[in-house]
């Protein structure tokens, strides 16, 4: 019984973690970018969680590394080609 209230402290404490990082991800993409992105960012965020190789009652889950999978598919939607640039001769 206490291993399964441990186990119940833990994974609240992982639930806890990861609505911080998702909140915070979030907030910071919308301040940026505007409204949209950071609703799509959310969307992508959660995405990532999902593919987390992490059992879901594991102790230590790595959120951080969700927030840099979903900010890459950010810069792969605002990422904006440069224009052809000829270098002149000096």
């Amino acid at each position: 019984m206490f291993n399964d209230l441990f186990s119940l402290a833990i994974y609240d404490d992982q639930m806890q973690i990861e609505k911080c990082e998702l909140s915070a991800f979030v907030r910071a993409v919308t301040e940026l970018y505007g409204l949209e992105q950071g609703r799509i960012s959310e969307k992508d965020w959660l995405d990532e969680s999902d593919l987390l190789d992490d059992p879901p009652r594991s102790e230590i889950r790595n959120w951080r590394s969700v927030t840099i999978a979903a900010s890459a598919r950010l810069a792969d939607r605002l990422s904006v080609p440069l224009p052809d640039r000829k270098l002149s001769a000096v």
